[in-house]
């Protein structure tokens, strides 16, 4: 399937609330955008409230629906937030969305289900030791992303 010249190129943003997502997302927007041959597509992956809590048994039941709608309300300040920085550069072509699930799998799903260009992931910036126990997900992404990935680390402060 050939692909036409006026279809446009989506890249994908990963987005959090952390400073290095809002770092990744400035840094994308101010070296790509505004930009007639890219779509955006912004994506946050929001936690279940059951792997948020880490427990199940007696009270869990009461502590779900209180922790869901935590997530509901961080997630809704993740995408306004982000959608504010794409305005304030005049990027308009922006699509977001909040899905459920694990950050490594919900943006390799999202490059799919766009057939994405390019997906860009901000650094935590964690050490070997940290990234072993956590999992990055920047690391994932780059091998298993059907895609180019991007990683935009800030730049470390000197002192």
């Amino acid at each position: 399937m050939a692909e036409s010249s006026s279809e446009k190129k989506v890249v994908v943003i990963g987005i959090d609330d952390s400073e290095q997502s809002t770092y990744a997302l400035r840094w994308t927007l101010d070296h790509f955008f505004p930009n007639p041959v890219f779509k955006l597509v912004l994506v946050h992956s929001r936690p279940t409230a059951t792997s948020a809590v880490g427990l199940a048994g007696p009270g869990a039941a009461e502590i779900l629906p209180i922790v869901d709608s935590d997530l509901r309300k961080i997630a809704a300040r993740v995408v306004d937030s982000a959608k504010q920085l794409c305005i304030d550069k005049s990027v308009k072509d922006v699509t977001a969305e909040v899905v459920e699930g694990d950050p490594r799998n919900v943006l390799c799903d999202v490059v799919e289900k766009y057939h994405a260009t390019i997906l860009v992931v901000g650094s935590h910036g964690y050490g070997a030791i940290k990234r072993a126990v956590l999992g990055s997900v920047s690391d994932y992404c780059a091998h298993h992303a059907h895609c180019t990935v991007m990683i935009v680390k800030k730049p470390k402060t000197k002192h």
